[in-house]
């Protein structure tokens, strides 16, 4: 399937599976945007950038982000891939790590993944290149990944609540709440590591017992019924995670919007001033942690629609690739 956007044409492949099933599985599937190439052009395969989307881990679909994926594509002239996962719904209970396992396999699978065509012998990006974003709490997710969860935490204060009055009416058992992270959860391959060049988050959901003191509400709605009803959600504060081993060359963007009134900028403060602290000062005076706080004004998901998100990730990543890569963009 072709598209085209503004002067560049896109090849647009859909539902591509990236978990091996007899039946299709929607939630297991990813959308691939290629734009189409000058033939004067580097023959070197681009990098590819991930967007996982958000929906506080109960909603949204790839599909709902193929504007945005079209724009990124358009502006950097990189593939763009787009992938769903499981959510938390009243007929699938899940419970957090199962929506980030989801991500972990979809970005091994992109490692060895030969692409949409039979014939090829190589997909249409370079699988050592990899660009990631995370918007709400997929910038959980993948800090989940890309950090490593402290060792001998106290998980006391992660005891879990009594059952709520309506869980009790329903008579329905509530599934297990997650279980506490180890280091050893969602390690990513070294493979994988050395592949991924930056993490772009945006509105992300870092420390959830600082967000639920902001928005109490949101208790109820999402992050109970996907880690559980406890009491406190300390051990899954990415932003008091550590570095793993293997990713030291990691960069990362740290974007907020001031329009947004749906996750307050104290979260992306805490995770800037924490990888600020692990990376600590570069020799290389080349400073991997940068934060946009002040260039994005629209709603939480309404940046997603817009021109300026793209536009602004779409620099920070050919920027990137110039630094590597001086004497070409691919």
């Amino acid at each position: 399937m072709k598209s085209q956007l503004k002067h560049t044409i896109l090849e647009e492949h859909l539902d591509i599976p990236y978990i091996p099933a007899n039946a299709r599985n929607k939630f297991h599937e990813f959308d691939l945007y290629v734009p189409q190439r000058q033939e004067a052009q580097d023959t070197r395969p681009c990098p590819l950038i991930c967007f996982i989307h958000g929906g506080a881990w109960r909603s949204e679909d790839k599909a709902e982000h193929a504007g945005l994926a079209r724009r990124l594509a358009a502006h950097t002239s990189f593939p763009v891939a787009v992938a769903n996962y499981r959510l938390t719904t009243a007929y699938m209970p899940l419970r957090h790590p199962a929506h980030a396992e989801d991500i972990f396999a979809f970005l091994h699978f992109i490692l060895t993944w030969q692409g949409p065509h039979t014939s090829a012998s190589r997909p249409p990006y370079d699988p050592t290149r990899l660009y990631l974003i995370g918007h709400s709490c997929s910038a959980h997710m993948l800090t989940s990944i890309f950090l490593q969860s402290p060792t001998g935490r106290p998980v006391s204060d992660a005891s879990p609540l009594p059952a709520s009055p309506s869980s009790i009416q329903s008579r329905t058992p509530s599934p297990p709440s997650s279980p506490i992270p180890t280091p050893d959860i969602l390690g990513p391959s070294p493979a994988l590591m050395a592949a991924t060049r930056a993490l772009i988050m945006s509105e992300g959901l870092y420390d959830l017992d600082a967000l639920l003191v902001t928005y109490p509400a949101y208790k109820t709605w999402f992050v109970a019924p996907a880690f559980g009803r406890l009491r406190s959600y300390a051990p899954w504060n990415t932003a008091s995670y550590q570095l793993r081993s293997g990713g030291e060359h990691l960069r990362w963007l740290i974007l907020h919007s001031r329009g947004d009134t749906m996750v307050d900028q104290g979260q992306s403060e805490r995770m800037w001033m924490r990888l600020t602290e692990l990376y600590g000062q570069r020799a290389d005076k080349i400073d991997p942690i940068q934060r946009e706080w002040e260039v994005l004004s629209e709603e939480h998901n309404d940046m997603l629609a817009g021109e300026v998100y793209p536009r602004v990730i779409g620099d920070y990543v050919l920027a990137d690739v110039r630094r590597q890569n001086p004497a070409g963009l691919s």
